[in-house]
């Protein structure tokens, strides 16, 4: 019996092998990863040459954002100057001068201040020193005096060395940027307050439908977010430079005003900012008023600090700024790495406002909007 050839018969069920193609490569589970890591790399690549630009150009690029951070923050004043009937010119010279005049005259206070103390201060520093010097070579430590006379006078050599001497006039250089960027701020902001909605409507012409109601959006988002930032942490820093201030006073700590400054400028940099104030405060009074008195101050700072992060800040910064303690100390980092100090007070703020964008980037259109103050 013949059985019949069935090698020319197609096997049913089994997968045809076509020819390789690069459409196959690509769409195969090892093309779509090797598309997908090639697209973030080219996106991270993106950002690095952004960033590298940014800095090129810092002497502009942190004017302009600290502009806008401050036009967030004073935006209602001139609202309100607005709705009282004044054209938009004279709301914000109002508004800007009144900022100028605020700031000037703290400046002023902590200048008279320093210089009516600073003898004080240098003599209790010098005492302060010298007990120093003799409790570590006669102390349990007994360094030898040769050694400190040593490091005393390396520090002379370094003072009167061409290092520090470039040191200085790098200083100079630093002095010159910070005039330049602060009237380059002033301006800035000028032009941001009276004109800041049409610069935003400028910029949003060549989009319409969803992506102009985005646009709105990311504006009003942002502007929120900043403004209630800058005001909220400015709440905060204020009640904690008045609660230090007025213990340091109570204590005879000198310099008790240009430290309580302090306290209200380093709480602009989450975190570390208390802790930085803090330390110097201690350290003054160390120098000036003894260990019972420095230790006195650490837990009044410590206690301000507590009450602030467990009752005020909630209230104050609930609605301004939600992110995890993780994300703003990644923030500083980066922003400290990128501009140094500038950057890391703005590190945290945009860090927020991309969160907030983030969340209202696809949010569906209403009908009615809220306005901005």
């Amino acid at each position: 019996m013949r059985t019949p050839d069935n090698s020319g018969a197609r096997v049913t069920g089994a997968p045809s092998a076509g020819p390789t193609t690069l459409r196959t490569l690509l769409t195969d589970k090892l093309g779509w990863l090797g598309l997908r890591s090639a697209q973030i790399l080219l996106a991270l690549a993106l950002v690095g040459v952004i960033i590298f630009i940014l800095v090129q150009v810092k002497l502009v690029v942190i004017p302009v954002l600290i502009a806008i951070i401050l036009a967030s923050a004073l935006s209602p004043v001139v609202g309100w100057l607005r709705r009282r009937g004044l054209s938009p010119i004279v709301a914000t010279w109002i508004t800007l001068l009144a900022a100028i005049v605020v700031f000037g005259s703290i400046v002023t206070l902590i200048v008279l201040a320093v210089e009516n103390q600073w003898s004080t201060l240098y003599e209790n520093a010098s005492t302060g020193i010298d007990q120093l010097s003799t409790y570590l070579t006669e102390g349990p430590l007994a360094i030898d005096a040769t050694q400190l006379e040593d490091a005393r006078n390396a520090g002379i050599d370094f003072l009167t060395s061409s290092q520090f001497g470039s040191g200085a006039l790098a200083g100079v250089s630093a002095a010159g940027e910070f005039v330049t960027g602060l009237v380059l701020v002033i301006v800035i902001l000028f032009f941001f307050l009276k004109d800041g909605d049409v610069i935003w409507a400028f910029f949003l012409r060549p989009f319409q439908g969803e992506r102009l109601q985005r646009g709105r959006r990311i504006g009003r988002t942002s502007v929120r977010v900043l403004g209630g930032y800058v005001r909220g942490t400015a709440i905060v820093a204020f009640v904690d430079a008045a609660a230090i201030g007025i213990g340091l006073a109570i204590l005879g700590v000198p310099l008790a005003l240009p430290l309580a400054v302090i306290v209200f400028l380093t709480a602009f940099i989450p975190l570390i900012g208390a802790t930085v104030a803090g330390i110097l405060a201690a350290l003054v009074a160390l120098v000036a008023n003894g260990w019972v008195v420095a230790l006195i101050v650490v837990g009044i700072v410590v206690l301000v600090n507590q009450l602030e992060g467990n009752f005020l800040q909630p209230v104050v910064m609930a609605q301004s700024l939600k992110l995890h303690p993780l994300v703003i100390l990644v923030a500083l980092t980066a922003g400290t790495i990128v501009a140094g100090i500038i950057g890391a007070v703005l590190a945290v703020p945009i860090a927020a406002v991309g969160w907030a964008i983030a969340k209202t980037w696809n949010e569906p259109p209403l009908a009615t909007q809220p306005k901005l103050a």
